[in-house]
């Protein structure tokens, strides 16, 4: 069964109210980077923002336990540096530049009052197998009070929109989700109980893994799904079939 009795009881249709916004914009997917403008960097983000573009950025944290725009869990493939990511102090990371360029990693609180609101913005938190994501959780929580741009909340780990429902409701969360040999719902079981857990209000959809008869029917209910990674003409016209926003790179950009 596609969406059993029991999760329409316990997850309700999201409300149009809140959620509705992330159908309207398509996402910079880690900004618009390109040769020289690096993945998750201020100079990308900020090419988004004057293109009138979403941001969707990722979050590490650091070693004293900031929320850091940075995608991958080792250093090795973006900078000159080895090693974690959260061997570093913020302070540190900050002092790191991508691989040739002069831009620097930096920290989510570094990219809001870039934004200003302008434009909405998904972040998603990074996660695995035995990793404390509540504290991620709490670091993008307490870098985002006080903001008041669109902004909501995302991951792979069902964790983290459970931790954001319970903890800062207010802000609005969603689950990635993935069917490939890299994920781990690969198996409809596996794709249920991460919805259950989660009890998202938006989920981002793998492009690749579209069209989904869960995800036509959530769509149904109104709850908004987004695609990733929307990289070729080809993957954008079939998005748009199947997907209510595009989180889009490089030659799958409008």
């Amino acid at each position: 069964m596609l969406l059993s009795r029991l999760d329409r009881i316990f997850v309700p249709a999201p409300d149009p109210a809140r959620v509705g916004w992330l159908r309207d914009w398509e996402y910079a997917h880690r900004g618009l980077h390109s040769e020289g403008v690096p993945e998750n960097s201020l100079a990308g983000f900020a090419l988004a923002v004057e293109r009138g573009m979403g941001i969707e950025c990722d979050i590490q944290r650091s070693r004293d336990g900031c929320a850091m725009l940075m995608h991958d869990w080792e250093l090795d493939r973006l900078t000159s540096v080895s090693g974690p990511t959260d061997a570093h102090s913020a302070e540190e990371l900050a002092q790191i530049a991508f691989l040739d360029s002069e831009h620097k990693l930096a920290r989510l609180d570094d990219l809001l009052p870039l934004v200003e609101g302008k434009v909405p913005l998904l972040i998603e938190i990074k996660s695995r197998r035995g990793y404390d994501v509540a504290r991620s959780c709490r670091a993008v929580a307490n870098a985002l009070e006080g903001y008041s741009g669109r902004f909501a909340v995302m991951s792979f780990d069902p964790r983290v929109s459970a931790w954001f429902a319970k903890h800062a409701p207010k802000i609005v969360h969603g689950l990635v989700m993935r069917e490939d040999e890299h994920g781990t719902t690969q198996k409809p079981w596996q794709r249920h109980v991460a919805f259950w857990a989660a009890r998202p209000e938006f989920i981002a959809y793998h492009v690749a893994a579209l069209p989904s008869a869960m995800v036509s029917a959530l769509r149904e209910r109104g709850m908004p799904v987004l695609t990733w990674t929307v990289n070729s003409p080809e993957t954008r016209k079939h998005a748009a079939s199947h997907a209510d926003a595009l989180i889009a790179e490089g030659a799958g950009l409008a």
